[in-house]
């Protein structure tokens, strides 16, 4: 089951746009180990959102597309969008 999600770590306070090919909580614990990249600098990553898709191809074209906004405001938009208040 692909997905795109963004996470966010509060201790930077930053997001970051990714895709799975499968599970998206195994995927979560390996962003949080310590490792070489972005992600690995901390280990407070959460999911603040997902989305499925049926193909691996369209989680793929998905994350690239939220990483091309290069907006912090569009993120939280579309984060917002998905938990209303």
């Amino acid at each position: 089951m692909p997905y795109t999600y963004i996470l966010y770590s509060s201790s930077i306070d930053k997001y970051y746009a990714g895709y799975t090919r499968s599970n998206l909580e195994e995927r979560l614990n390996k962003h949080n180990t310590n490792h070489k990249g972005f992600t690995g600098r901390v280990n407070d990553w959460k999911v603040v959102w997902n989305e499925y898709h049926d193909l691996k191809t369209e989680a793929y074209k998905r994350e690239r597309e939220i990483k091309s906004w290069k907006s912090r405001k569009k993120v939280e938009v579309l984060i917002g969008s998905a938990h209303p208040d």
